[in-house]
């Protein structure tokens, strides 16, 4: 299941099916208790307020800055307390809704929903990747082996197999609602974020060192490549597209991969019949490793893969961690329906205010790193936050925090929250 504030997978997903008659009494007493309490936390007025505030803010006629804490971890597996593991994976959504309810008190609307993820099975793309990670395997920075280590290698690529299974996910769905449906809203959940990544996916094949390097002395090799990448996503995308994977991501609960939350009027199209398209959606489009890259080089080596993808969508953001400097009239031109750009504290603020004025919205991510501090800098985060809502004056902005944080710091993202709101509230 996807964290819809981390972007990450949830690591009591489980593709295992679970049947009403496997899961005890008490399981189901716990899931209904925390059901019940999201359902109320969901029909308080304060949720359509700030669903009515981003779609607001998404048409370009905000009447505020927004805020949001997306931050990790907030619900310890060790406090969960449900036996059979798909029960598990329920309860740690709906914990986390009542957490952030109680105890983050930024702009994300709590809703009624509970998602059922799609049973979908990718395989590679016919190489092993290797990732060479430090102290703690899985986490943290981490090196790559590339398995694409000269031109001959491309030959070993081969196209994903892509297997979706209905049945189990109907059974996940079935299950749930004969449990929670009378309480809340049982939603199938697929393909939502539709993150078109083509530069990462490349160094994981490659290696980033390469990458770079490959732009001067293998250039054939490259475009082969991000050509590959490019064909395989469309293609994948597309199956997600025929099978009924591909679920809307325009509703107050959904995540900009550029931060801030999707909610917005302006989708799906007009003659959305329920089947949901690449048109109906937002697309998310990024590539954090050409930071370092010139404009002319990141439209010929990246961009211009990634055009043919997103403008499929009915709506783009564009940006993750990089910033945009001297890139905006490479989005402005070809990307029709962009909507929100990330801006970065370690880019230019100041041209991006300029540029994106009150036509796009400015997604802004303030420092990480005042959180992350053994000792938290507040004083620090709310002087950024004073100085970019001074520069981003006119534009159309929101404020998304995305810290590393554990259980046992999560306290510091409702200390940042209530700043950002309290500036927020002095500047308007």
């Amino acid at each position: 299941m996807l964290d819809p504030l981390t972007m990450r997978e949830d690591p009591l997903h489980s593709t295992s099916a679970c049947h009403r008659g496997q899961i005890g009494n008490e399981d189901r007493r716990i899931l209904r208790e925390l059901a019940k309490g999201v359902a109320e936390v969901a029909a308080l007025p304060i949720q359509a307020e700030r669903a009515r505030l981003w779609r607001a803010l998404n048409q370009r006629k905000p009447e505020r800055a927004m805020v949001l804490a997306q931050t990790t971890c907030l619900v310890p597996e060790a406090d969960l307390q449900c036996k059979e593991p798909m029960c598990r994976q329920w309860e740690w959504a709906l914990r986390w809704k009542l957490y952030r309810h109680e105890h983050i008190r930024d702009d994300y609307p709590c809703t009624d929903f509970l998602d059922i993820r799609y049973a979908v099975d990718v395989s590679d793309y016919g190489v092993t990747e290797e990732r060479i990670y430090g102290e703690i395997d899985g986490f943290g920075a981490y090196k790559v082996n590339p398995p694409i280590k000269s031109p001959e290698d491309f030959e070993k690529l081969r196209p994903r197999h892509i297997a979706v299974d209905h049945e189990a996910t109907d059974r996940r769905v079935e299950t749930a609602e004969g449990i929670l449906g009378d309480i809340l809203q049982v939603r199938k959940q697929g393909e939502a974020l539709c993150r078109n990544m083509l530069s990462r996916k490349l160094i994981h094949l490659r290696g980033y060192d390469q990458f770079l390097i490959d732009m001067y002395d293998n250039p054939d090799l490259l475009h082969q490549m991000m050509a590959f990448l490019r064909d395989e996503t469309l293609r994948e995308w597309e199956i997600y597209e025929r099978e009924g994977v591909l679920s809307l991501n325009n509703s107050p609960d959904h995540i900009r991969g550029t931060g801030g939350v999707a909610c917005t009027d302006e989708l799906p199209s007009r003659d959305f019949d329920g089947h949901v398209r690449m048109q109906d959606m937002v697309c998310f489009g990024e590539s954090q490793e050409s930071v370092g890259v010139g404009p002319d080089l990141f439209y010929e080596f990246v961009l211009q893969y990634q055009l043919p993808l997103m403008n499929r969508f009915g709506s783009v953001d564009y940006g993750c961690c990089e910033p945009q400097d001297g890139k905006f009239d490479l989005l402005f031109e070809h990307i029709p329906r962009l909507c929100s750009v990330s801006v970065l504290p370690w880019g230019n603020r100041e041209e991006a205010a300029e540029r994106l004025a009150d036509r796009h919205v400015y997604a802004y991510k303030p420092h990480p790193g005042v959180l992350e501090l053994p000792e938290p800098d507040y004083e620090t985060a709310e002087k950024e936050l004073r100085e970019t809502l001074g520069i981003a004056a006119g534009c159309c902005v929101s404020l998304t925090m995305k810290a590393e944080l554990t259980a046992d710091t999560a306290d510091r993202a409702e200390r940042w929250t209530d700043i950002a709101q309290r500036v927020v509230a002095e500047a308007a």
